[in-house]
């Protein structure tokens, strides 16, 4: 493990404990999740996968039955729902069809195809992508926000303007291909993405890797 990232890790685990990321009682609900957390926080996400909770909806079958319309009036809190039910629609055609939504035989795609196949469906990115694999099917791929982006950049291990993908390839590279220990690490740097590391007016003071070299 590179030493400036293992350090990283044990201060943010020192300092929050374990995240328990991400919260979800199905991998499905996982998928679904990252769709609808896509430009929008993860309370807002909640309350759109609540309503289809409630309505008995959040199944696979379900939910590709129902027209645009109907599935947008229920993910509203989500924002931009339209675009949002469009997209959930997508992928739910491609879970259907490619994989009869079997969660099995979906995780047993190699990933490298795998990921290919998600980034080929209309309004998934790379890190909705990643999300998936990671967090619903346990395929060890780091996945890349702004969170953490800003977090490394701050801390100089990787350029201000780095992409998606070279971002990647610094935790790629430098860390074991560990499920377990992507999910934790990355868990962490969205945490101090969004409590300390802010955009603006970081909280450098408080934060634990303040002294961290």
């Amino acid at each position: 493990m590179n030493k400036g990232l293992s350090l990283i890790y044990q201060k943010l685990y020192s300092h929050f404990g374990p995240q328990h990321w991400w919260p979800a009682d199905s991998p499905f609900e996982v998928m679904v999740g990252a769709i609808l957390t896509q430009n929008t926080n993860w309370r807002n996400t909640e309350r759109a996968i609540n309503n289809l909770k409630e309505h008995k909806l959040l199944a696979p079958d379900k939910l590709y039955r129902l027209t645009p319309k109907r599935l947008a009036s229920l993910i509203v809190p989500a924002g931009y729902y339209n675009i949002k039910a469009k997209r959930l629609k997508e992928f739910l055609k491609f879970f259907i069809k490619r994989y009869q939504a079997n969660l099995e035989k979906m995780r047993s795609e190699d990933m490298r195809n795998l990921r290919y196949q998600l980034l080929s469906i209309n309004g998934i990115g790379p890190e909705t992508a990643d999300s998936i694999l990671l967090y619903a099917l346990g395929k060890p791929i780091f996945v890349i926000d702004a969170y953490t982006k800003r977090i490394v950049s701050r801390h100089s291990l990787i350029r201000e303007d780095a992409g998606y993908e070279e971002t990647q390839v610094l935790f790629m590279k430098n860390l074991k291909a560990d499920v377990k220990l992507f999910n934790e690490y990355h868990a962490l740097l969205v945490r101090l993405g969004k409590e300390i590391c802010i955009k603006k007016n970081p909280r450098c003071e408080i934060c634990p890797l303040k002294n961290y070299k």
